[in-house]
């Protein structure tokens, strides 16, 4: 019987052309972001050299140890995993570099790379947006009918009564085209790990562990609704409209009640607060900012109120004041940017695209909360580094004393990606829920009601 319903389904021209078009595409994506993957790559690289031939640059010009700070960057480098090809999230917005002086940080913290806005509007094609978006349309393509096709033509009476089982005849059908659709998806995955160079690691076995979940609720929704005996057209209708709310409609919506429940205005606050916070102090007593200062850090207030009308550690103090001024509005700011992604999170379990959108980004490390993490880490970097040299700054000491070829960018360790338990159990309810619903319609089906 499988032999027949193979040779039947393959027959058409129409299902050989939407299967190589599907790989097609599949392929262009993978290929789209292994050319993404090798431009991050390539900018790390220049990064790397930039500082390098930034640093010999400004040490061999400048004698203070002041004013050659004012200009050094030093950079904090996420690099991108292997995976982030094929789920470039929001590596195409927010950047995987935070280089940086030891000045004020908040008004370098947001700081990205010149982009054509026409390019991010558009997005770009990877693997997860065709998983996503395109695979659910071949299989309504090839579902939509697996039932109301014998039932319009007439020929399901002789079908029922010549097989064993009606519902076994039409799980027969499903499963023939899900071997043609898994097969595909399965040919892509293993094709981007070669491309890629992917390694088999736990995160990559998390992405086909979900591709192939989220695959299957598509089966399933399908299959439930084509045992209500509904006509071709109504079932193709239903199933699109599923696929525009479950795509565009619910996303979307999701995306600006988070933004209504969360809304930011600390992010402009807080570069504002961060600038006046600095420039003020200007007009302040010096006495009073170094005071702050030395009552934030009393390692260093053996160094004492200098009497020059300028001197770079109080101007350095009066920078990390500005941070200071802004850190409320700071940390206000990083908590709604937490909530937000909880939020999403939390609607994202009902919603099969939403969530496997956001594990896809979890598991290429991609997401919103591994550009959180990053800033997070700059935090503590601009921190650590500034300390080491502000006692360099009010000992004045020579440029040529300190070893600046240990400088190099340094670099943000990769998270744990991989929690079995909240990536799959959404996916896994929502189709045992389906197949229930599909259970209970085969009986009717099946006694004929």
């Amino acid at each position: 019987m499988y032999t027949l319903l193979i040779k039947q389904f393959i027959r058409s021209r129409i299902t050989v052309g939407a299967l190589l078009l599907l790989f097609v595409l599949g392929l262009v994506s993978i290929l789209i972001g292994n050319q993404f993957l090798a431009q991050q790559e390539q900018r790390i690289a220049q990064v790397t050299e930039h500082q390098r031939a930034h640093r010999e640059r400004n040490v061999a010009a400048h004698d203070e140890m002041g004013l050659l700070l004012y200009y050094l960057k030093f950079a904090l480098i996420s690099p991108p995993d292997r995976l982030s090809a094929l789920s470039i999230g929001q590596r195409d917005v927010n950047p995987g570099i935070q280089s940086v002086t030891i000045r004020t940080l908040e008004g370098q913290k947001y700081d990205t790379d010149l982009t054509n806005p026409v390019q991010l509007h558009a997005g770009n094609l990877d693997l997860g947006f065709v998983i996503l978006y395109l695979f659910p349309l071949v299989i309504i393509a090839f579902t939509f009918n697996i039932f109301s096709e014998d039932h319009e033509t007439g020929t399901w009476k002789a079908i029922a009564v010549q097989a064993r089982s009606a519902v076994r005849f039409l799980l027969a059908r499903l499963f023939v085209r899900a071997l043609f659709v898994y097969g595909l998806l399965l040919a892509l995955l293993l094709t981007a790990a070669a491309i890629v160079s992917i390694p088999w690691n736990e995160a990559f076995l998390g992405f086909v562990v979900l591709s192939i979940l989220y695959t299957a609720f598509w089966f399933a929704l399908a299959f439930w609704l084509a045992l209500f005996k509904k006509s071709s057209g109504f079932n193709v209708l239903t199933l699109l409209a599923v696929w525009v709310v479950l795509t565009i409609l619910l996303p979307a919506s999701v995306n600006n009640l988070v933004a209504t429940l969360h809304p930011v205005p600390e992010a402009l606050s807080t570069l504002l607060k961060q600038r006046d916070g600095y420039h003020k102090k200007w007009d302040e007593d010096k006495q009073v900012t170094l005071a702050r200062f030395y009552a934030q850090y009393p390692q260093l207030e053996k160094y004492g109120m200098p009497e020059e009308t300028f001197s770079w550690g109080w101007y350095y103090a009066m920078q990390q004041q500005g941070d200071e001024a802004a850190r409320a509005d700071s940390q206000a700011l990083r908590e709604k940017m937490r909530r937000r992604d909880e939020t999403s999170r939390a609607f994202a379990r009902v919603i099969p695209t939403l969530h496997t959108q956001l594990y896809y980004n979890d598991l290429a490390q991609t997401s919103l909360t591994d550009y959180m993490r990053l800033l997070d880490s700059a935090t503590v970097f601009h921190e650590q580094t500034r300390l080491y040299f502000y006692p360099r700054i009010f000992e004045n000491a020579p440029v040529k004393s300190e070893d600046w070829q240990r400088w190099t960018p340094a670099y943000l360790s990769p998270r744990q990606t991989v929690h079995w338990a909240p990536l799959a159990l959404p996916l896994v309810a929502i189709i045992l829920l389906l197949l229930g619903g599909t259970w209970i319609r085969s009986r009717k089906l099946y006694f004929g009601e």
